[in-house]
């Protein structure tokens, strides 16, 4: 058994207690959520497939798709987790490509899955990802190094989403992209409240088996969704951090919502 998929005895980074108020606002909140993430590492990817019912990886391709990826283009995933987005643009055949995580044991698998590590897969064009520690509000990067900047799932985790979004302009090109994968409430009242109850009772339950973990990582995911900005608000702060109005694409009646922003 690896360290990665031992049962987690972390401290518990979110209780019950913490969460019936708004996680963003807590003061540590980058430690609690690079100890969550530390915990659940080794059964991340089985609870992404299952609790998406397998959507998570279409969800990752059509944002992949939208960016219209170029040979010449250079590419950074930032809070790439396991791998799984950084492989995807890997394969659409980019000059070079570097996912970006904080959590150590999240980088840690996402190497092993590398298209570069035996017995991985890859498509016909696929590169290998390099792989660095960093923080997206502290890009590790000069000005004007990459093409495309993605994160999935990974701007309501850091602890001043717009600070981020100033380095993500900071470190593209001109006519580069900004493409952000994230959770959404769904428009439709009755979506929205099937969704409410399958994300804030379900899910928690069960991927809090699957995963043995004890971080409250599964509670904290709900949550935090209820108490990120709509997209309409996040859009805005997009166009605040000196990026043009982002194009929103919906996706499974709205359960996510992908943000995509063309540098002229």
């Amino acid at each position: 058994m690896t360290r990665s998929d031992a049962p987690s005895s972390i401290t518990a980074a979110w209780t019950a207690t913490e969460l019936q108020s708004n996680p963003h606002e807590v003061p540590d909140k980058a430690d609690r959520v690079r100890r969550m993430f530390a915990a659940i590492a080794g059964r991340y990817d089985l609870n992404n497939r299952l609790h998406s019912f397998g959507r998570d990886q279409a969800w990752r391709r059509k944002a992949v798709a939208l960016c219209e990826i170029q040979p010449s283009d250079e590419v950074l995933d930032v809070a790439r987790g396991t791998g799984d987005l950084t492989t995807a643009f890997a394969a659409a055949g980019p000059s070079a490509v570097t996912g970006l995580d904080f959590t150590q044991e999240m980088l840690e698998v996402a190497r092993r899955k590398s298209p570069l590590a035996p017995g991985s897969a890859g498509g016909p064009n696929a590169i290998g990802p390099t792989f660095v520690q960093g923080d997206a509000m502290n890009l590790p990067f000069a000005d004007a190094s990459f093409d495309v900047v993605s994160i999935a799932w990974g701007i309501r985790n850091v602890s001043d989403p717009s600070k981020a979004l100033r380095e993500f302009r900071r470190v593209l090109r001109p006519r580069g992209r900004l493409c952000i994968l994230e959770f959404s409430e769904p428009r439709n009242r009755f979506v929205r409240v099937v969704n409410r109850v399958y994300c804030g009772r379900i899910m928690p339950w069960t991927a809090t088996l699957i995963a043995r973990d004890r971080s409250g990582a599964y509670r904290y995911l709900p949550r935090s969704v209820a108490d990120f900005p709509s997209p309409p608000e996040f859009a805005r702060m997009i166009e605040q951090a000196a990026f043009p109005a982002p194009a929103l694409h919906p996706l499974t009646f709205g359960v996510c919502t992908i943000y995509l922003a063309r540098l002229g």
